[in-house]
């Protein structure tokens, strides 16, 4: 009597239920989230296919909306970059005390996801119409922030001040690893060879780091004009930047067109995604150099 041999079955193992509340995150916040909106930016208001929505993006005030945004990121991304690196350098190359790197990294990776309300309301209390530091200088100098700096917190620069607080910690967490991956044998040789630390930087340092500080900037870039929260709950209708009109469309009133939100958020992810994908491909480049 002969007994026919059974293949084993493969079982998945029980480790990976530990990725399943990950996978049903995503799933219910960020995959089904975007297909509707971008199923949304493709339907009228009787669900019937239609490209209407994505030519309205070219009327009124969205492309003037859409411009400001940019510049927005561009500015916080630039000054969050340069700061950023500067704060990093200084750390990682010895400028500071060694005991500051700990603090500072576990400052960066708490503020760089301090965003929305209350951040808004923590720059409001600080710089707003009746802030400390707003009253500070008035009571004390005499200095009216907006009639004698032309600054202003619901302006396109405060909005931009704003998202610094997010940016320049995001990049010291992003460049400081590719900072410590410069041997010091490549300063040894540039010096041996008689060049200055100026020109170490500019022939060697630089060209290896650009990918680096490019794909940051990219990333930066994409942080900033996805933020959402943080701009309507600072600035209101204040300023003409895409999540106010987005907010105008989607709220549910009578005047509103949520389709035309839904597009305008399309709009928002393929720019996103486009600066996401850049520092994606930036930083597998970069990472080859520091193998």
């Amino acid at each position: 009597m002969s007994t026919a041999s059974t293949a084993p079955r493969r079982r998945l193992p029980l480790t990976w239920l530990g990725l399943l509340p990950f996978v049903i995150f995503v799933t219910l916040f960020l995959i089904l989230p975007t297909m509707y909106i971008v199923i949304g930016a493709f339907q009228d208001r009787s669900g019937g296919f239609t490209l209407q929505n994505l030519r309205d993006l070219n009327t009124g005030t969205i492309p003037s909306s859409y411009w400001i945004s940019i510049k927005i990121s561009v500015a916080s991304s630039a000054l969050g970059c340069l700061i950023g690196f500067g704060m990093a350098a200084a750390v990682v190359f010895g400028a500071v005390p060694k005991a500051m790197k700990a603090p500072l990294m576990t400052f960066s990776g708490v503020a760089s996801n301090f965003a929305g309300v209350p951040l808004a309301f923590a720059f409001l209390a600080t710089f707003g119409p009746v802030g400390l530091v707003t009253l500070f200088l008035r009571n004390n100098f005499g200095i009216v922030l907006q009639r004698d700096l032309g600054f202003s917190i619901l302006s396109f620069w405060g909005l931009t001040v704003t998202y610094l607080f997010f940016q320049i910690p995001l990049m010291i967490l992003i460049i400081t690893p590719a900072l410590e991956g410069l041997r010091r044998e490549w300063k040894e040789a540039a010096e041996v060879l008689g060049a200055t630390t100026a020109q170490y930087w500019r022939m060697v340092a630089f060209p290896i780091l650009f990918p680096s500080l490019l794909g940051t900037f990219a990333l930066l870039f994409a942080n900033a004009f996805g933020a959402v929260a943080t701009a309507i709950a600072l600035t209101g209708s204040a300023l003409n930047i895409v999540p106010i009109q987005l907010f105008a469309q989607i709220r549910g009133d009578v005047l509103g067109n949520p389709n035309l939100g839904y597009a305008m958020a399309f709009g928002m992810i393929v720019v996103t995604a486009i600066a996401n994908i850049v520092y994606i491909w930036l930083r597998i480049r970069a990472e080859r150099w520091m193998k």
